[in-house]
């Protein structure tokens, strides 16, 4: 660990010493090694560049023509950012699925908003993560 010393006004300390009680850190430090990382994730897929995994939730009306084909074949067209899909039945008219996604950040954000742009998709929003270096192994190698 190194020491760092930053210069911080009244106000946002108060923030940040709410902030790490109430998400129970033990010291500042802790708290701030968090949002340090964190923001330099947001950094780093905001820019769009490195490997991103992402669940994909949407609510989409089955009856709307042709819409059910429409997302097989775009997945099937993306196969190699799909990682997995869970399919809900929600009610007579609605179901939802979770997409778990992952490739390079510009792809995964233009797949997932694709798909959410389709005609009958009523919902969906796109939660992303930079993903950890595999050492060259695609996820859902065996050893994990």
């Amino acid at each position: 660990m190194r020491r760092v010393t930053i210069t911080i006004d009244a106000e946002l300390m108060k923030e940040l010493d709410r902030c790490a009680a109430a998400r129970g850190y033990q010291n500042r430090s802790e708290a701030v090694r968090d949002l340090v990382r964190s923001g330099l994730q947001q950094a780093m897929l905001d820019s769009g560049k490195g490997d991103t995994i992402a669940a994909l939730a949407y609510i989409y009306d089955h009856r709307v023509r042709e819409l059910s084909k429409r997302l097989t074949r775009t997945f099937h067209e993306h196969h190699d950012l799909s990682l997995a899909s869970l399919h809900v039945h929600l009610d007579e008219e609605s179901c939802m699925e979770v997409s778990v996604l992952r490739g390079p950040g510009d792809d995964v954000r233009h797949f997932a908003e694709h798909i959410i742009a389709e005609r009958g998709v009523r919902h969906g929003r796109i939660f992303a993560v930079s993903a950890p270096r595999s050492g060259g192994r695609r996820s859902g190698a065996r050893g994990h």
